[in-house]
């Protein structure tokens, strides 16, 4: 498969201000020892120091800074290497990114704004690169492109660099969104950025959003503790983002410090193409070719060289994309989403001018979350009356879901309403000429008549109360097509359509740990811990016999599979690579065989993704026809499975 991941190193060395020598030595020596980062920065005017004041109008400062810049070169081969330097041009000063790439200085950026306020007083020294374009700089014999308006580029990883230098990044119209625009997908900023108590959140708040807005992987490196304190104290601050994801953040650390990530241009491509607000404006931008290898230094990698490369290199791939690993953000992502939920149905029901809610409860994880919602919509509109029914099929519910499905009623006050669904199913299967009894595997007759009657008793009590049938089915249910067409398919309002199956799980823990009601909590966990079933095949001594997970692979999985999918549009082998990475406990072939069946039933199944009913949207992957996911219900997958096979 084509190989769209880079490495990328942040470097804060140690260094002795205006001891050009020195400097040198440490930076040529993080150079060899990172040899496997495909881009290494390092902070502003690092060849020097950021401080040396008015030292930055010496020659010998200058040409020796200049000379250093040749000498590091030399040693730069299949990298690129970002470095600060002053550098004199015509009668005036700048202060430059200096990029170099086997060998040679390629191209040299100077810095737009200039900071001169408070403790800064940079325009004594340096002078504005505003109007620096399409010229060079000489370095013996070489022409060194010149320009703000420069983007170093490798054509073979997809890698396009572009750079802010440190108060660049803290204006308005930042030159880095220029550079996003005109193509780059890499930001490097080369700061000195002085530490104040609060700075380092709002510098870290300002990274994450430019590094989301312009969808780009960020990376920024500051001047470390070894600047001079005259009056001001240097962090050493390294920050990688990607799409406004932290990836690494440092601060105050033992110099010579290395901060390396794995960036995936595959997201920040995807991105952009399906935001298509994100727009190309050129501006006159000057490309020059680098050498910025993709991982291992292929441009076509392997399923098994990557998954090695990336358990290698500690690249985290969570099992739950869905599901945020921190307790305290999983906590406030599930409250949300519940608010989204019930603010939702809120409005449905504002909209219609009907107050009665009917909502099938089975005792399980939908259905509870359904409920969970109708309650808390109750809560913004007071009219609200919720009507419950439990549809039992004695024989096939079991008397735990069944004993959960009326505790959760009782717990939550509403109406309850019981009908039991055994013998009007018989007599519809039986006039239907199939016979009332269960034939085995495969009989989705038998299944399915239950189903449909459940929605056709639900839909029937709506119209006899003048009421809205809210609809209890998941995204993955939709996602894997695992809804009985025109049966828990159909409702008036589904209100947890955008809602995966691992996060439904956590919502429903989560509500039951700040309910504050203990004999809630105590229905609410029975629910989270009870096996996933449908329950429309005979139980087997009173225990649920018919398992989805056993019919269609474990939830979490499929969720994974479906997160990349349709967030990134990862192809199968990039999807295999990073599901052998998360799940480093089941074989490739277990994984293969579960992805094949995701596929197959993802494309066969779009026909009931085609008609569904309005329901909110909750998070970025979402399956309305309406919105988020257009698709042919008869699209092949041939392409699909013969690449995982091959894989």
């Amino acid at each position: 498969m084509k190989n769209r991941m880079i490495k990328v190193g942040n470097v804060v060395p140690s260094l002795k201000v205006a001891n050009i020598s020195y400097n040198t030595e440490q930076i040529k020596q993080a150079i060899l020892d990172h040899q496997d980062c495909s881009i290494l920065l390092f902070p502003e005017l690092c060849i020097s120091g950021y401080t040396c004041a008015d030292l930055f109008a010496h020659d010998a400062l200058l040409e020796a800074s200049k000379n250093a810049l040749v000498e590091i070169a030399s040693i730069v081969d299949q990298q690129l290497i970002v470095v600060g330097a002053a550098l004199k041009y015509h009668n005036s000063l700048y202060n430059c990114a200096v990029y170099i790439s086997q060998g040679k200085i390629i191209g040299v950026v100077p810095k737009i704004y200039i900071p001169t306020y408070s403790e800064f007083y940079e325009s004594r020294w340096f002078t504005s690169g505003k109007e620096i374009k399409d010229t060079y700089i000489q370095f013996g014999n070489d022409k060194v492109p010149f320009s703000k308006t420069l983007l170093i580029e490798d054509p073979q990883s997809g890698a396009v660099v572009g750079c802010d230098i440190c108060e660049d990044l803290w204006v308005a119209d930042k030159p880095s969104t220029h550079a996003c625009l005109a193509g780059a997908n890499i930001i490097v900023n080369l700061s000195a950025s002085d530490e104040l108590i609060g700075k380092e959140d709002y510098r870290r708040s300002m990274v994450s959003q430019q590094s989301s807005s312009c969808y780009c992987a960020y990376c920024y490196v500051s001047s470390g503790v070894d600047e001079s304190s005259t009056d001001l104290v240097f962090s050493g601050h390294s920050m990688i983002y990607e799409n406004g994801k932290k990836l690494k953040d440092s601060i105050f650390t033992e110099r010579t410090h290395v901060d390396s990530a794995i960036i995936d241009l595959d997201t920040i491509t995807y991105n952009r193409i399906h935001q298509n607000t994100f727009e190309t404006v050129d501006e006159g931008y000057t490309r020059v070719e680098a050498k910025i290898p993709a991982l291992c230094n292929t441009d076509e990698i392997s399923v098994d060289t990557l998954v090695e490369t990336l358990k290698k290199e500690n690249y985290l791939i969570a099992k739950n994309p869905f599901v945020p690993k921190d307790d305290n953000e999983r906590k406030e992502r599930c409250e949300k989403i519940l608010k989204i939920q019930a603010n939702g149905l809120a409005t449905r029901v504002r909209s219609t001018h009907i107050h009665n809610l009917v909502i099938g409860i089975s005792g399980g994880l939908d259905s509870t979350l359904a409920l969970l919602v109708a309650h808390e919509a109750k809560k913004i509109v007071p009219e609200i009356h919720i009507i419950a029914y439990t549809l039992p099929n004695h024989g096939n519910t079991t008397s735990l879901t069944y004993n959960n499905a009326i505790n959760l009623m009782k717990a939550l006050n509403v109406e309850a309403r019981e009908v039991a669904i055994g013998e009007g199913v018989k007599l519809h299967l039986e006039e239907l000429g199939h016979g009332n009894q269960y034939n085995g595997e495969g009989d989705t007759t038998y299944e399915n008549a239950q189903a449909r009657y459940r929605t056709y008793i639900l839909m029937d009590a709506a119209n006899m109360e003048n009421g809205l049938v809210v609809g209890t089915g998941d995204l993955s249910e939709l996602a894997l097509g695992w809804c009985t067409y025109n049966g828990d398919h159909m409702s008036m309002y589904g209100v947890n359509t955008s809602v995966p199956k691992t996060l439904v799980q956590y919502i429903c823990r989560t509500y039951a740990y700040t309910c504050d009601d203990a004999f809630l909590k105590e229905t609410l966990l029975s629910i989270v811990d009870t096996p996933i079933s449908p329950e429309l095949t005979p139980a087997t001594n009173g225990k649920i016999a018919q398992k989805t997970e056993e019919k269609i692979g474990k939830y979490d999985l499929n969720d994974f599979f479906l997160f990349y999918t349709l967030r990134y549009g990862f192809t199968p082998e990039k999807i295999l690579a990073f599901a052998l990475v998360a799940y480093d406990t089941l074989t490739k072939q277990e994984i293969k065989d579960a992805l094949i069946r995701f596929y197959n039933r993802f494309f066969h199944q779009q026909f009931k993704r085609s008609c569904l009913p309005d329901g909110p949207k909750v998070g970025s992957v979402t399956l309305s026809p309406r919105g988020d996911w257009r698709m042919p219900s008869d699209a092949s997958v041939d392409l699909w499975i013969e690449q995982v096979k091959n894989a």
